[in-house]
C-alpha cells in the first residue's frame, strides 16, 4: 500500500513537474516584455531616423516598464542594421525601425532583404527631402544653386545625405534629370545617415545634402547650414521659409524617406499583439506629437495591414524609380 502511495505521489510529481515545463514558456511569453528590448537603428546617431526611434522607444519603455535601448547599427548603406533587425530571435527582444532603403537595397543587389524578410507592425513617419548648402555657400536660392549646377562641369559639385542608391541619393538623381542633366552630373559620397552628411557638408567636404529638412536642422538652427528648397507638393509648416521645387524652378518632384517599426519574421502573435498596440498608443501620445512637430518630422501611422501594403506599393515604385534613374542591378 504505501508502495503504491509512494508510486502514486512521485508520478504525480512528475506529471506536475512535466506540466509546468510546458506551461512556463506560455506563462513567460504572456509577461512580455520582462526585460530590456533592443531596438535597432540602422542609420547613424543625430539623425532623422535615431531622433525617431528614440522617441519611440522612450514611449514604449515609459508604457511597458521594461528598458527599450536603440542602438545604432552602421554600414552597407542600411544593410549592416536592416540586416540585425531581420535575424534576430523571433522572442520579442530585438525590433527595429526600418526605412524605405530596405524597399530600394535588393533592387541594387545589395541584399536578399525586402519588406518580406519582416513582421511589420507599424508605420510612424514620413518626410520629403531638401536641398541643403552649407551657410557659407554662395548660393542664396534654389535658383542660383540650379544654374551652377547646370554651368559645371560633370562632378564638380559633391553631395551626400546617405548610402550609395539611398533614397536622398534618389533625391537628388530625380532633381537632377527633372533639370535635363544625367543621373551622376552630380557626384554621391556615401554617408552612414544625414547626421554624419551635414557635419561633412559644414566642415566644407561636400557642397549639397538632399536630407529632409527635419535632420538638417540642428545645423540650420546653429548657423551652418541653410535649406534652399523641400521637394515636396507644399512647403512644410514648420519651415514655412522653404520653398518647394514646384514654385521655384517649376520642377513638380518628390520622394519620400519613411520610417516604421517591425521584428524578424516569426515574431509570437501575443508579442505582436501588444506592440501593435503600444506603438498606436505611443504615435497618438502628445509626447510623440509634440517631440515630431517641435523638429518639423511628418507623421504618418499605418498598422500591421497598412504598413504592410505600403511597403508592397513603395517597393514597386522603388523599382521602376531605380531601374529610370540607372541605380538598379540589371538582371
Amino acid at each position: 500500500m504505501s508502495k503504491i502511495s509512494r508510486r502514486s505521489v512521485l508520478a504525480g510529481a512528475a506529471a506536475a513537474g512535466a506540466t509546468g515545463l510546458i506551461a512556463r514558456p506560455a506563462i513567460g511569453q504572456a509577461q512580455w516584455p520582462n526585460r530590456p528590448v533592443t531596438l535597432v537603428c540602422p542609420w547613424g546617431a543625430g539623425g532623422g531616423t535615431d531622433a525617431t526611434a528614440r522617441i519611440v522607444a522612450s514611449l514604449l519603455e515609459k508604457n511597458m516598464g521594461q528598458p527599450f535601448n536603440v542602438v545604432n547599427r552602421t554600414g552597407g548603406s542600411g544593410v549592416v542594421g536592416h540586416s540585425a533587425i531581420a535575424t534576430a530571435a523571433p522572442d520579442g527582444y530585438t525590433i527595429g525601425m526600418i526605412t524605405v532603403e530596405i524597399t530600394m537595397m535588393h533592387h541594387q543587389g545589395l541584399t536578399d532583404l525586402n519588406p518580406t524578410s519582416y513582421t511589420p507592425l507599424a508605420l510612424m513617419n514620413e518626410d520629403p527631402p531638401g536641398v541643403q548648402v552649407s551657410a557659407s555657400s554662395p548660393y542664396k536660392d534654389i535658383k542660383a544653386l540650379a544654374e551652377a549646377i547646370k554651368a559645371a562641369p560633370a562632378g564638380k559639385f559633391k553631395a551626400s545625405g546617405t548610402g550609395q542608391g539611398g533614397i536622398w541619393h534618389l533625391a537628388l538623381i530625380g532633381w537632377l534629370v527633372a533639370m535635363g542633366l544625367k543621373p551622376d552630373h552630380v557626384a554621391w559620397a556615401p554617408s552612414n545617415g544625414a547626421a554624419p552628411a551635414m557635419q561633412d557638408l559644414a566642415a566644407g567636404g561636400i557642397d549639397i545634402v538632399t536630407c529632409s529638412v527635419p535632420e538638417a536642422r540642428a545645423m540650420i538652427d546653429a548657423g551652418k547650414a541653410k535649406a534652399l528648397a523641400i521637394m515636396a507638393k507644399e512647403r512644410n509648416p514648420q519651415f514655412k521659409d522653404v520653398p518647394t521645387l514646384n514654385e521655384t524652378l517649376g520642377i513638380n518632384y518628390s520622394v519620400g524617406a519613411w520610417r516604421g517599426i517591425a521584428g524578424p519574421k516569426g515574431l509570437p502573435a501575443d508579442v505582436q499583439a501588444k506592440l501593435i498596440a503600444e506603438l498606436k498608443k505611443a504615435y497618438d501620445s502628445k509626447e510623440f506629437k509634440d517631440f515630431m512637430n517641435a523638429r518639423g518630422f511628418g507623421m504618418t501611422f499605418a498598422d500591421q495591414a497598412g504598413f504592410t501594403k505600403f511597403m508592397a506599393d513603395g517597393d514597386k515604385a522603388m523599382a521602376a524609380a531605380m531601374n529610370a534613374a540607372g541605380l538598379a542591378k540589371k538582371a
